[in-house]
């Protein structure tokens, strides 16, 4: 930690509760929501999607970001939102629906189960390619065109592909092209170069503590730091009049995410 930055920080205090609030909070089997999804709180801070059909609804920032991707791929009219925001009630239809129509088999590979999935906190979506028919569960989302722009595009706008073959075995879920999980600036970006899923990434930051060494991006304009929870109330340090974000990473602790320059999620 940098002695002259150490005086010039204010202290926020965060109680046990607000570890599993953010949008780096991981969500999986061994780490589930921990609060009321169907909560109408919660339904306050979701927007429903431009143009998108079914009703589609993600969390504010997430959906502002999703449409400026779109947008800079210039498909708007190409790639359809076909899922976002699910309530607990949602979810475990689908899962239900799912175990019926398809076996258990492939519903493990493709539905988490309710409570430990992305869906529930309005920070994922699934995107299609437009088609006359699209698969609910399954959709199309190739590797050429917009799609593909999309994907290589995605981390600037604060996306992950969230489930990869090759790490199927750390998030439990197969390969899914088309889902993709809201995390923000530069985290996105900084988990694409280093090949790392969310499991791996928060895990990652655990060596980033407030008291020793810190993860820059962008130069040194953004500054990344992990506080570990106290049992009741943490008390996190941020470096006074800069713009910061504080995550729960919903395991052990908080991400702190500091920029010393104009943010780019607005």
């Amino acid at each position: 930690m940098n002695k002259a930055m150490a005086s010039h920080t204010a202290t926020i205090a965060l109680n046990s509760q607000n570890v599993h609030y953010g949008h780096l909070i991981l969500v999986n089997r061994l780490h589930p929501i921990r609060w009321q999804t169907d909560d109408s709180i919660l339904l306050d801070r979701m927007r429903l999607i431009d143009g998108a059909h079914n009703n589609v609804m993600l969390e504010n920032t997430c959906a502002k970001m999703l449409g400026k991707l779109l947008k800079a791929c210039g498909a708007e009219q190409d790639i359809v939102p076909v899922s976002g925001f699910r309530s607990k009630a949602e979810q475990e239809k689908i899962y239900a629906d799912s175990l019926q129509e398809n076996g258990a088999e492939f519903t493990r590979q493709f539905v988490a189960y309710p409570n430990t999935s992305e869906h529930q906190t309005g920070l994922a979506i699934d995107v299609a390619e437009k088609q006359a028919e699209i698969d609910f569960i399954c959709p199309s989302f190739p590797d050429h065109g917009v799609c593909q722009t999309f994907k290589q595009r995605a981390s600037q706008y604060g996306f992950i592909k969230r489930y990869a073959k090759e790490k199927q075995q750390l998030t439990g879920i197969s390969d899914e092209p088309w889902h993709f999980r809201y995390v923000g600036y530069p985290h996105a970006a900084l988990m694409e170069k280093m090949g790392l899923c969310l499991e791996e990434y928060i895990e990652y930051l655990k060596q980033y503590e407030w008291s020793g060494a810190h993860l820059y991006a962008d130069g040194q304009s953004i500054e990344i730091y992990y506080v570990k929870a106290d049992e009741r109330v943490t008390h996190i340090p941020v470096v006074s009049g800069a713009t910061y974000d504080i995550s729960g990473n919903n395991v052990d602790g908080f991400i702190v995410t500091v920029f010393h320059q104009e943010r780019r999620d607005g």
